[in-house]
């Protein structure tokens, strides 16, 4: 926009000089001619020196450069000097993954570079899994390592401040969001390099027989909803913080196309120790190398080493059908307390001997413009497939939401033939456009509730793409009653926290479609669960009736093919637990020995995490705010992880940029989702072509000026 509001402005000037040269020099016989072409090479020079993007002294300016500066395709930043480029900080990043059991231990190590004549602090935004317990951080500048200390997080931040203006080297790790973080690191010199790595734990997700794992790789475009306000805005987001997203400025870094200037490389390297044989390892998105040592151990990287920051990375793998578990259970005695970590399947009901119930089935389409490409294809194709999939007892609606609402019809429809032919025929004809305002969109789906007794469902297809998520879980909350909600993450690149955490809210579950092959198997899969009654009010007790401190808490219902997975303390003396839910028609409970289980480390770290996440829950039922934050610091402190109130920062103690000199804020471009045909936001960086030599722009100048003396000189002795 300002590249265009100066366009504008130049062309003014230039009108409004010619309007002054007619005005103030008539044309009379005597001088027309000379006159005529004197203003036009004058004009000329105006017009010439307008669009030259910098002086003779700005373009050698040390601290910025200019397009004709630049060899090669650049990323550049504008600065206020019309025609002056900041070189944009690059970072790349080498993950490695180790995985044993049921936990993944995750190391990500960051390398800022900076290939600027100045001092900056690079601010790079970034996604990691939901569940993740950032717990860890080290900061290597050469040969010297320097650990991250877990701090309050206003106190993380002064630290980090501090060392900031007193020219120390120091990093910060923030969580703006449970799966988005922002890592800022400070003063780091011209051509100078800094890795900072980052260490996280999470539990592996088990569905339908297949384990999983998936690693985010670029923070989604959010649409940011409320009235914008100028309070907070740190000028390095593409947008301005509101009422509804106080911190959308934190959440919404600068954006560039994939395949321009610094592609942000990321390389995977992981080691898998399952402990039995797999029947088969597949990469969903990017193509992988595979060895194999004999002893139920792999060893998995990317075919190409690396690969564009701009999708999600996931592996799943089975075992073989002798192998698939049961229960599992590890432990981890820490400090006097016992941990333990377990996973169970619980066994298969008889379903043909339950009641077949009809549903009401609400299907909620996202046609907003996050969703436009192959977002949008994935979508209709699963919403087909669930129009197809009804029963002649069922009865369903859709709706559309993008900027606006609409919904197909005024209530649920009884699912007959031509109801479906109508249904289906709307929504070939949907298309992506506009905004992405989840909240009318939810209380519509969740209100115009019937009195009958058919189970209500309502499948959620989007790409999550909001900033207000906070808001929209009050929301699924207070209205939900006997609803369930059943999200389905479409696109390279979903705001997977939303899709889960509204999944647990809705107690349903969340489905991920990352490309359109995957639509038939994945929503085949979610209709098993949505035809099958589910397991519900579930709670684990010890045999003698004494409370248990697990997380989740509540757990969330359960589905056909689902585990439970849960971190708990265990007490040395309870040798039985007893977990109880309900069907729609039973109640359905199992008794469990406790044994001391596989060995594991972390698992305090999982506790607490899980522990956290429940505790943010129980702000959208109404709890003190206050109260619960200070449980959560507590938490962090006391586990090391970062999280909502803490944050991890390192500082060196020696100095390192001169004191006469200045650093400056420099947001790190995230790449675009792959699939993604929208516009981006913002567009604060530039890639940079190549074009005419300062040398050749002075030459012309130099020509034109001794012309513009000559003839003036002339003029004024005649």
């Amino acid at each position: 926009m300002r590249n265009n509001n100066n366009l504008q402005q130049h062309s003014r000037s230039i009108a409004l000089y010619s309007v002054y040269q007619n005005k103030l020099l008539p044309s009379t016989p005597p001088y027309c001619g000379f006159r005529a072409a004197f203003f036009s090479l004058i004009s000329l020079l105006f017009i010439i020196t307008i669009f030259i993007p910098a002086s003779a002294n700005q373009a050698y300016n040390k601290d910025t450069v200019t397009i004709n500066d630049i060899e090669s395709g650049n990323l550049l930043i504008e600065t206020e000097q019309v025609g002056q480029y900041q070189l944009a900080p690059r970072i790349d990043t080498d993950v490695e993954i180790d995985i044993t059991g049921l936990i993944a231990r995750v190391n990500v190590t960051q390398h800022f570079t900076n290939p600027s004549s100045e001092w900056i602090n690079g601010i790079y935004v970034f996604p990691l899994p939901e569940n993740a317990a950032v717990d860890h951080m080290n900061m290597k500048i050469g040969e010297r390592i320097i650990e991250g200390k877990i701090k309050e997080r206003l106190q993380a931040k002064k630290i980090y401040e501090q060392a900031k203006l007193e020219g120390k080297k120091a990093s910060l790790i923030e969580q703006q969001r449970p799966n988005i973080f922002t890592n800022s690191v400070a003063n780091i010199g011209p051509n100078e390099k800094v890795s900072v790595s980052i260490q996280y734990q999470q539990t592996l997700s088990y569905d339908q027989g297949h384990f999983s794992i998936r690693f985010p790789m670029v923070v989604g475009i959010r649409y940011i909803p409320g009235t914008q306000k100028v309070g907070g805005f740190n000028d390095l987001g593409w947008a301005l913080n509101t009422n509804e997203v106080p911190d959308a400025s934190s959440i919404t870094p600068p954006v560039t196309e994939s395949g321009q200037g610094h592609d942000n490389p990321v390389s995977i390297r992981i080691s898998l120790e399952t402990g039995f044989p797999l029947a088969n390892i597949e990469s969903h998105y990017h193509t992988i190398n595979k060895q194999f040592d004999g002893e139920n151990k792999y060893y998995i990287q990317l075919e190409n080493n690396v690969t564009s920051a701009n999708r999600d990375f996931v592996l799943s793998w089975r075992p073989q059908t002798t192998y698939e578990p049961q229960a599992a259970l590890f432990t981890q005695d820490k400090e006097d307390e016992r941990y333990g970590l377990l996973m169970l399947v619980p066994p298969e009901v008889d379903w043909n001997k339950q009641q077949t119930i009809s549903k009401e089935m609400i299907y909620v389409i996202d046609t907003s413009g996050s969703m436009s490409g192959e977002s949008m294809q994935q979508a209709k194709k699963a919403l087909l497939l669930g129009l197809s999939q009804l029963k002649s007892e069922d009865w369903f609606n859709i709706i559309q939401f993008n900027s606006d609402i609409e919904a197909f019809s005024k209530q649920a429809l009884p699912a007959r033939e031509n109801n479906i032919d109508l249904a289906q025929a709307y929504v070939h004809s949907l298309y992506a456009n506009g905004g992405t305002e989840i909240t009318p969109a939810l209380n519509l789906a969740l209100s115009n509730v019937s009195n009958s007794e058919r189970i209500r469902q309502v499948v959620f297809l989007t790409d999550g793409s909001v900033g207000n998520e906070k808001q929209l879980f009050t929301i699924i909350k207070n209205k939900l009653n006997h609803s369930r909600l059943f999200t389905v993450g479409i696109g390279s690149a979903p705001n997977s926290y939303f899709m889960s955490e509204a999944a647990s809210l809705g107690r349903g579950t969340y489905t991920y479609i990352g490309k359109i092959e995957e639509v038939q198997e994945k929503m085949t899969q979610l209709f098993l669960k949505l035809n099958h009654p589910i397991l519900r009010d579930i709670e684990m007790i010890w045999e003698n009736d004494i409370a248990i401190d697990y997380w989740p808490n509540p757990i969330h219902d359960l589905y056909i093919g689902e585990p439970l997975m849960i971190s708990l303390k265990l007490p040395k003396d309870q040798k039985q637990l007893i977990i109880k839910g309900h069907t729609n028609q039973a109640n359905w409970s199992i008794k469990l020995p406790i044994t001391n289980g596989g060995e594991a480390t972390g698992l305090n770290v999982l506790w607490a995490r899980n522990k956290i996440q429940s505790l943010s829950q129980k702000i959208s039922y109404g709890a003190n705010a206050e109260e619960i934050k200070q449980a959560i610091t507590s938490l962090g402190l006391e586990h090391h992880i970062v999280t909502k109130h803490t944050s991890l920062v390192a500082v060196d103690v020696t100095p390192s940029k001169p004191i006469n000199y200045n650093s400056k804020d420099s947001a790190i471009a995230s790449k675009k989702p792959h699939g993604w045909n929208m516009n981006i936001p913002g567009q604060p960086l530039h890639h940079i072509p190549q074009a005419a030599t300062p040398a050749q722009v002075n030459i012309l100048l130099g020509t034109l000026l001794l012309i513009a003396g000559f003839m003036l000189r002339k003029y004024v002795i005649s």
